[in-house]
């Protein structure tokens, strides 16, 4: 059920009129209930169907630290299919099946996220049955018991047998040292097994409130219609005080850390960067301009690092650089490339180190590459209104990671404002080799040899 949206507003559909750029990007409709939960349409009346969102504004970066438990959030979302007083243990989803619907959730680490698609006509009963589980859940002591196995075994297949995502685990650990953004969502192997009811529903308890949720609905319905639902199912639920969203700053360290990973199951060597930079929350001008640098250095087999590294100087196979500004505090950057045969991983390191400072110095960025970034990136999102689930998820995960929605609607125009200057200067700020106040951890994944096991 993990699902972590990792890059904020990047839409694949086909292109689209610069004057896009002038429009909000969903044109939502939004109100408040007494209570304090936000209530968001976005209204697509091309089918009759509605994708029916439920977003609380709190993670796996909310759950208390210290207390040698991880992975509560994770685990509540879990639960929080199984049985309320009301609904017996597994009846949510197959309810939303004999409708003809489907259902899931996702946990990240600053927000939750509970979701339907459904035939329109079904949105009241939907509504009846996430505002019964956002106040009642109560699972029966033989589903938590066997919940609890699931996670467990989830985190087996998804990280522990995976070399890579074991690693990259352990650099976002070391990156994130002192912030909550270094645990995994699913939890750490160890403390995983001391997970119990108590821990999920003292969360809950916490967290889970109308005034700490937003509802978001796209499809086939208005305002006017979706709002008397919303007063009647939610609008009735208690508020209560929310806790404060403690998101601590990484202070720099004057040295880089280099990680090397050698064991049976790498396939092939993999040489992974990572290192700290602002989010759309915490600095969103330069949260654009690294979206540009992102879409500019590695969008496709044409741009500059793998014409570069691949095509010209022939070290790597593959090369990606992936921005996630999608958090509350830090956000971060990763480099990752394979390297071909007979290049060895401090090889590619410094091909990779002497590429970025090119880019600095005698092979700067254009102000024309920069500008026809820009433009892909309209061209990218212009589709996405024409999609049901695809406006719901951006929407609702922008607002519940502290985003405005004006900041959300108008991303078009604000990406179009960064000047070809200040992605420059996101470069030189967030990407510099030479740097001495950049957090930056290196990583060497090497297949290990079978003499050596």
């Amino acid at each position: 059920m993990i699902k972590y949206l990792s890059i904020f507003f990047i839409w694949v559909f086909c292109a689209a009129s610069p004057s896009f750029a002038a429009e909000k990007l969903f044109n939502t409709q939004s109100t408040f209930l007494k209570n304090g939960m936000q209530v968001v349409v976005i209204p697509n009346h091309r089918a009759p169907i509605i994708t029916h969102m439920v977003w609380y504004k709190v993670g796996s970066a909310d759950e208390p630290q210290g207390d040698g438990v991880s992975g509560e959030a994770h685990f509540l979302e879990h639960l929080m299919f199984k049985g309320t007083h009301r609904i017996p243990a597994g009846e949510f989803s197959k309810i939303i099946r004999n409708i003809g619907g489907n259902d899931n959730a996702f946990t990240s680490w600053d927000f939750t996220s509970y979701f339907q698609s459904i035939p329109k006509e079904y949105l009241s009963l939907v509504m009846a049955l996430e505002a019964d589980r956002m106040i009642n859940v109560s699972p029966p002591p033989q589903d938590i018991a066997s919940e609890h196995k699931v996670i467990i075994e989830e985190r087996k297949q998804r990280t522990d047998n995976d070399p890579k995502a074991l690693f990259a685990e352990q650099m976002r650990a070391a990156l994130y040292n002192t912030s909550a953004y270094s645990i995994p969502i699913i939890g750490w192997k160890n403390e995983m097994p001391k997970l119990e009811w108590r821990h999920a529903k003292d969360y809950h308890d916490r967290w889970y409130a109308p005034n700490n949720a937003i509802l978001v609905i796209s499809g086939d319905v208005t305002l006017e219609q979706a709002q008397p639902l919303a007063e009647k199912y939610f609008g009735i639920l208690p508020p209560q005080k929310i806790p404060a969203h403690v998101r601590a700053d990484v202070p720099n360290f004057p040295a880089p850390v280099t990680l090397k990973f050698e064991n049976i199951a790498v396939q092939q060597p993999v040489y992974m960067r990572a290192s700290l930079a602002p989010s759309l929350v915490t600095n969103h001008h330069d949260a654009y301009a690294l979206q540009i640098l992102e879409n500019l250095l590695s969008s496709s087999s044409a741009s500059r690092l793998y014409q570069d590294l691949v095509v010209k100087d022939k070290v790597a196979s593959s090369v990606e650089l992936s921005y996630d500004g999608s958090l509350r505090g830090q956000g971060n950057i990763w480099i990752s490339a394979l390297p071909v045969d007979g290049v060895s991983l401090e090889t590619l390191q410094e091909k990779i180190t002497a590429t970025l400072r090119r880019y600095m110095t005698s092979q700067p960025l254009t102000d024309e590459e920069i500008k026809t970034a820009q433009r892909r990136m309209i061209d990218q999102a212009i589709f996405a209104r024409d999609s049901v689930v695809g406006p719901a998820m951006l929407v609702g995960q922008g607002l519940a990671m502290g985003l405005t929605l004006d900041q959300i609607e108008n991303w078009p125009r604000d990406v179009m404002a960064i000047s070809p200057d200040a992605v420059r200067r996101a470069l030189k700020d967030y990407l510099d080799p030479d740097a001495e106040n950049l957090n930056v951890i290196h990583g060497f994944m090497i297949p290990q040899n079978e003499e050596k096991k």
